[in-house]
């Protein structure tokens, strides 16, 4: 159901009383908020399994590992964290200036969408949006939050996109948005109305270059399970496949021997398997796979009455192909052949950056090159999806593929502001008394010294 139009200004107008009263601000009551968002996840997950399967098809083991076990556990985290994180900082100054206590103050922000937790620990009132293509789980989201938050500090907002854009009328302290570019760029167009500063995790198309020194098989093995995490629809998920062009179909037998392996009778009924999240983003996968000029190695079948669409392989792929149009976000996986490896470095450079880099390879040297050359929101070295495990690493973007980071402290650090101060004591005003005019000659000599500091002479 979605929210009336008419009552999301008041919503807001609501958290930002709650905010000013000062409610959210001890950090006890933001770490029972936190420990609130554990029991509501390990409480509910039966509905919450319940839930995803009906909006996208998940099997419920990933649900509990990747979305529900990993929310206990960062929630629980963030609160034995928080005191630490939320305390005064001072920096390393020169001793003369040391009684003057400089100190920027952690000051949170007002109202963000997501991550809830990030809010929670940073004391902010928060409005989130969850997709409206998952409507069973926007549903049971309203439901429950009310059972384990106050209202007047979280509320749900569902609906599409008039609830939306009313949403982005209205002036918020921080936005966090989570999804496409295109919608992004709506997003942050609205922001700058308002000057709010904002995050945007969005994704693109994560590339994998494989070394041919590599272990073409285990490459093959842990591409295709990352792949298939959620049916191919991470933000992190591997996009396309560069490899030298004499290991090609070594690699597609790779892929189908372990995709045999995983679903030895087909992935469009397993258990293990999800399906596509909307009518259209399966309509929109067979069109790509309709288009394409590549050879289809590994044929997935098809299911449009239950959105389900098997991991497809696709070899051969080159320069202006359908598969490389878009960020393919489903099980689609294809490989472009290239000759060497610096090709496939150069390949990547020539498209927008990605929010993670792929790289199998045991040689120093050659991930060292990948370092240099390229740029990417993150880099992960023989493996994929499995850095989001490691929650004290920062998440994010850069240019289209987002900016700002995520998760945990990083998280916590988006939310609040750093607040600048010092405290001049009474006893510095002998040493201040130079600052005061009318100068002698002496005192614009101390003054100016800096600008006659002598600079080391550097030859390049």
């Amino acid at each position: 159901m979605a929210t009336p139009i008419n009552t999301i200004p008041q919503i807001r107008d609501a958290l930002q009383a709650t905010f000013r009263s000062g409610l959210t601000r001890p950090i006890a009551w933001r770490q029972h908020q936190l420990y609130q968002l554990a029991r509501l996840a390990q409480n509910e997950r039966e509905l919450i399994c319940d839930a995803l399967q009906k909006d996208l098809g998940k099997p419920k083991t990933e649900v509990l590992m990747a979305e529900v076990g990993c929310i206990i556990e960062t929630a629980m985290k963030s609160a034995e964290q928080l005191p630490e994180w939320a305390k005064t900082e001072y920096p390393e100054v020169a001793d003369w200036q040391k009684p003057w206590k400089p100190t920027p103050w952690n000051y949170p922000m007002l109202l963000i969408f997501q991550p809830f937790m990030g809010a929670i620990a940073a004391g902010c009132t928060a409005v989130l949006k969850p997709s409206e293509l998952a409507p069973a789980f926007s549903q049971l989201l309203d439901e429950i939050m009310p059972k384990y938050f106050d209202p007047n500090v979280y509320r749900v907002v569902n609906g599409a996109v008039p609830e939306t854009l009313k949403l982005l009328e209205l002036q918020w302290d921080y936005i966090l948005y989570t999804g496409n570019d295109k919608v992004a760029r709506i997003v942050a167009r609205a922001a700058a109305k308002h000057l709010t500063p904002l995050t945007l995790d969005l994704g693109g198309k994560s590339p994998v270059i494989i070394d041919s020194a590599y272990d073409i098989d285990l490459a093959a093995k842990r591409i295709l399970w990352g792949k298939c995490k959620n049916a191919g629809q991470t933000c992190v998920a591997a996009d396309y496949v560069l490899v030298q062009r004499d290991k090609q179909d070594e690699l597609i037998k790779a892929f189908q021997k372990h995709y045999d392996s995983f679903f030895p009778n087909g992935a469009l009924d397993s258990p293990f398997f999800g399906g596509i999240g909307s009518d259209m983003h399966h309509k929109r996968l067979i069109s790509l796979l309709s288009r394409t000029k590549g050879e289809v190695v590994l044929k997935g079948r098809s299911d449009a009455a239950r959105r389900r669409l098997e991991p497809t392989i696709v070899k051969n792929v080159a320069e202006g192909d359908s598969l490389l149009e878009e960020e393919l976000f489903g099980p689609v996986l294809p490989i472009v052949p290239v000759d060497s490896f610096k090709q496939a470095v150069d390949f990547v450079n020539a498209r927008p950056r990605p929010v993670v880099l792929y790289v199998f390879s045991d040689n120093e040297s050659v991930k060292q090159q990948v370092v240099s050359e390229t740029q990417s929101g993150g880099i992960v070295f023989n493996d994929t999806y499995q850095q989001l495990s490691v929650h004290e690493l920062p998440f994010g973007g850069v240019g289209e593929s987002g900016y700002g980071y995520q998760v945990m402290k990083y998280t916590y650090d988006t939310f609040t502001q750093l607040r600048s101060s010092i405290d001049m004591p009474r006893e510095a005003e002998p040493h201040l008394a130079i600052r005061y005019p009318p100068h002698s000659e002496e005192a614009v000599r101390a003054l100016t010294a800096v600008v006659h500091t002598p600079i080391p002479l550097s030859r390049l």
